[in-house]
């Protein structure tokens, strides 16, 4: 038996988790190097199938560890990540395909394949409206003031802010707007720190991953300004 399907067996893909917590790979994979470098997981770096353009490469994390992972990044996901092992475990467990022996069988088959490729396009329709609009104003790395958030979803900007407080991304304090640490620790906001014309500053910025991940959120804001 391969390596390949070995490591597979035992741990999950740093693609996998980015799929898991609705992240960019790249974003995944960078928190991953950081733990790691720190001592808290160990990984194994594995060369993706080529598709024509340069090799990729995957990092590969025990069970332990992508918990570790999925914690750092966004902590709301860690029950999709259970029901995410639980998938992978099953499919080691069971086989993989059994191709139907009768007509009933195959006719079942296709009806639930067409099902789930219905619910697949019904789940990207709904996404791609948010993800098309801030991929034409996010640049990957990048980040912006809360105004400039704001513009990018086409809401007001106290609407905006009133929001995010309820739903308890930021919280206010001595006169500035701060995130939970949780939205902090998955990189979704960048704190800036600094003295200007003798005064101390801070300022929330929100990162490329943030606007991503509060377009998924405020997603039907989107939708009311495209209309």
């Amino acid at each position: 038996m391969s390596n390949i399907t070995e490591t597979r067996k035992t741990t999950m893909s740093s693609r996998e988790i980015a799929e898991v917590v609705e992240s960019r790979h790249e974003e995944v994979k960078r928190s991953m190097a950081r733990l790691a470098n720190r001592g808290l997981i160990t990984f194994t770096p594995m060369a993706e199938k080529s598709t024509g353009g340069r090799p990729g490469v995957t990092y590969h994390v025990n069970k332990r560890d992508s918990y570790v992972v999925v914690a750092q990044l966004s902590p709301e996901f860690t029950a999709r990540l259970v029901d995410r092992w639980q998938e992978l475990e099953q499919q080691v467990a069971q086989p993989a395909f059994e191709v139907p022996t009768t007509l009933s069988g195959a006719l079942r088959l296709a009806a639930d394949q067409a099902d789930q490729i219905e619910q697949q396009q019904r789940e990207i329709e709904q996404a791609r409206p948010a993800v098309e609009f801030v991929g034409r104003y996010v640049e990957a790395g990048t980040t912006k003031s809360i105004r400039e958030t704001a513009k990018i979803l086409g809401v007001p900007e106290k609407a905006f802010i009133k929001a995010m407080i309820d739903d308890k991304i930021l919280y206010r304090q001595s006169g500035n707007l701060l995130p939970h640490q949780k939205h902090h620790a998955a990189e979704r906001f960048d704190v800036k720190t600094g003295e200007r014309n003798g005064h101390a500053y801070t300022q929330t910025r929100v990162t490329s991953v943030g606007v991503d991940y509060l377009a998924r959120v405020y997603g039907h804001w989107i939708g009311e300004a495209d209309s």
